[in-house]
């Protein structure tokens, strides 16, 4: 027998992707098999599945949370956004078009079905699915044709438990406004409700509590306080990313327009003597960073026009010459080079469009898309790293044969990244490097850290541990499986 329960918000970003990685591994570790589940996420932070997928990095937390590994039918619809109107459309792993978000609107009540048969693929097997939804149910202009919310809740005909965040304030009115607006089958849907982000005594928010029950009659499964520990795991949302730490090695990221993948930041911001200063638009590269970190792009050309309107070129020529270091991760590579061609359009508009000139390579963008979970070595250390690529474009230049990256290929090992003369300004399409002890000791050591954090993955371990306990502590679990039903 498979049961189902569905986590939805009140609103954006009051912590959904955490409880259900916690809810998760606290479910596991009462000895159920549990898968996680995603209908439609929107991130550029993705994970390649065991499948030769993709799908939001979010999900595959959840899948470790789960002792399992990421497969593409956790989240079987992931747009990642390209401009401000429009995103990749990438079903069942794979990428099938780029749309603008009106064009989408029209389409995604059609991708049901395909949602609906990853969704029974995952459950067999399993004892609970954890369902997260996406934004917020009480967005009923978006009703018609939801894959998300309620419409899908409706389809897999599954209960939903709304969370409210009351960090943000007015967590009544979230909540009572959601039961408020939406439609009365909707509404009957929702057999429970939780706070998070609670700081203080959560006893002070009893009569608030009350006054939720009887406006709306759904069962209350606790207060979460706040978890102090979030920001040991993996950031799923642009919006999430801070700068971290007071260490004396600093690195400085740009936050570009359309970063991607910038788990790639958390194994170096967990690091007790290192700063990651995150760069936001309108302010200038710090002057006494030790490395700038480009990090990856949805867009690479759209962001290296973003990158020089803010006038980090000029700042980074600048590092350059004060002896800084530089690293480019994928997108952040490609911007390094000479060039980036783009004869067919595949990022906007066709045409050869100048780099950021620090690497002796240049980049020719294709349709086709790599997507691969690899390993490698780094050549001047032997260190060796467990990553994965996914991007368009091939790289290649003089620079290139000081290739610092031996990758492993089932025909024998091969060249991957490009380096300076003088190995100061360094690129590669790997995107979770640092997520490799030795590798991420080594590299950091040439700034003189000599005591770096030797477990990063036990450390993310630990983190949902605390988490589970956390949410075993606060949360009526025993109440919230009773409330999923069979599937």
């Amino acid at each position: 027998m498979t049961k189902a329960i569905m986590i939805q918000g009140a609103g954006s970003n009051v912590g959904k992707s955490m409880l259900v990685a916690g809810i998760a591994r606290a479910m596991s570790r009462r000895g159920l098999k549990v898968a996680p589940f995603k209908p439609q996420n929107m991130s550029n932070n993705a994970a390649v599945t065991e499948d030769g997928g993709e799908i939001g990095r979010a999900q595959a937390l959840q899948a470790r949370a789960c002792g399992l590994r990421p497969h593409s039918d956790m989240n079987p619809v992931l747009l990642k956004p390209e401009t401000d109107v429009g995103a990749q459309i990438v079903v069942q792993g794979q990428r099938i078009d780029t749309l603008k978000a009106r064009d989408y609107g029209s389409m995604k009540a059609t991708l049901m079905p395909a949602v609906m048969e990853s969704f029974h693929r995952l459950a067999k097997g399993v004892d609970l699915v954890v369902i997260e939804g996406a934004g917020s149910p009480a967005e009923i202009n978006l009703r018609a044709g939801d894959i998300a919310n309620m419409g899908f809740a409706e389809t897999a005909n599954v209960p939903v438990v709304l969370i409210g965040d009351i960090d943000r304030g007015g967590v009544i009115a979230q909540l009572v406004g959601t039961y408020t607006v939406l439609p009365k089958a909707d509404r009957d849907r929702i057999k429970a409700f939780a706070i998070n982000k609670f700081r203080g005594d959560v006893s002070l928010f009893a009569g608030g509590t009350r006054a939720i029950i009887e406006a709306t009659g759904w069962a209350d499964l606790g207060t979460l306080p706040w978890f102090d520990q979030a920001h040991r795991l993996p950031a799923e949302d642009v919006m999430d990313i801070t700068s971290r730490g007071t260490g004396e090695i600093k690195i400085a990221v740009p936050k570009l327009s359309r970063i991607a993948n910038f788990d790639d930041l958390d194994p170096l911001a967990a690091e007790p003597n290192v700063t990651v200063q995150i760069v936001e638009p309108g302010h200038a590269l710090p002057g006494d960073a030790d490395l700038v970190l480009i990090p990856g792009s949805k867009s690479t050309i759209g962001d290296l026009a973003f990158f020089r309107s803010q006038g980090w070129d000029i700042d980074l020529l600048a590092h350059v010459r004060r002896g800084g270091h530089v690293m480019g991760i994928c997108g952040g590579y490609q911007m390094l080079g000479q060039w980036i061609d783009d004869p067919d359009g595949i990022e906007g508009h066709a045409g050869r469009h100048p780099g950021l000139g620090l690497l002796q390579v240049e980049t020719l963008m294709s349709a086709d898309k790599r997507l691969a979970e690899v390993t490698a070595t780094e050549r001047a250390t032997g260190a060796r790293v467990t990553a994965y690529e996914i991007h368009i474009g091939r790289t290649e230049g003089a620079d290139c044969a000081r290739a610092w990256l031996s990758l492993d290929a089932p025909d024998g090992a091969r060249s991957e990244g490009a380096m300076s003369a003088d190995g100061r300004i360094m690129g590669c399409y790997l995107h979770g490097l640092f997520a490799s002890d030795r590798f991420r000791n080594g590299y950091l050591a040439r700034f003189g850290l000599s005591d770096g954090m030797s477990d990063f993955d036990g450390g993310v371990e630990a983190t949902l541990e605390a988490l589970a306990d956390h949410i075993e502590a606060h949360l009526d679990l025993d109440t919230l499986y009773a409330l999923s039903s069979e599937i």
